[in-house]
């Protein structure tokens, strides 16, 4: 299928080819899901980490008689009920992470990607090049394409894209090596270049 190609600077540079597998597949809402959900959970550290009352120090001795003082009766001080007591379901350090097909993950990025062209999402371009690391000149090139909110995808995000964006909240560049269901479904719009384009085909075809 062609899709129409233009300069990053705005103006139109022609059409591009791709392939139907990756532009032209029916969305799956819970594989994509999925997906996400897989991923975001993939990034949790896991590293939270309480004490139940067995761990607490002290609360060894009987804090007062069973009977006589009027209180409720207490084994011990360290019980959860108490201050500065054990914790009753204590987190300790997980694995969060899911297991996902590679299939199925590749699946779900070409649906994401679908869908971004049928929703005109998608913008591609020809090629991402900015002569200098300068956030203003960054924002010129995406103000010319109309864009307030968008990713951009490149072959090699490194260099003066990377420093030009990474002061920017709305605007963000990753090559194609990084992309993930995550990133594609955060932002209004994605602009691929077209080397973005072919290495994505050639990773995920």
């Amino acid at each position: 299928m062609d899709l129409q190609l233009q300069s990053f600077d705005g103006a139109k540079a022609g059409n591009i080819t791709v392939s139907d597998a990756m532009f032209d597949r029916e969305y799956n809402e819970s594989m994509v899901h999925q997906v996400v959900t897989a991923y975001l959970a993939g990034a949790r550290a896991g590293t939270h980490a309480q004490k139940t009352r067995s761990e607490v120090r002290g609360g060894g001795r009987k804090p007062f008689a069973q009977k006589g003082s009027g209180r409720a009766r207490a084994g011990t001080i360290r019980s959860p009920i108490w201050r500065s007591g054990g914790t009753t379901f204590a987190a300790k350090p997980r694995d969060y992470s899911q297991k996902v097909n590679r299939k199925v993950y590749r699946h779900a990025l070409c649906a994401i990607l679908s869908e971004l062209r049928r929703t005109d999402s998608l913008v591609i371009v020809d090629k991402v090049e900015l002569a200098s690391p300068k956030t203003k000149d960054l924002l010129a090139k995406t103000d010319a394409l109309g864009l307030k909110n968008a990713l951009i995808v490149t072959e090699n995000a490194a260099g003066n894209l990377a420093l030009a964006s990474r002061n920017l909240y709305d605007i963000a560049a990753t090559d194609a090596a990084h992309v993930n269901p995550v990133a594609l479904l955060r932002f209004e719009k994605v602009v691929m270049s077209e080397d973005s384009v072919r290495k994505l085909e050639e990773s995920l075809l």
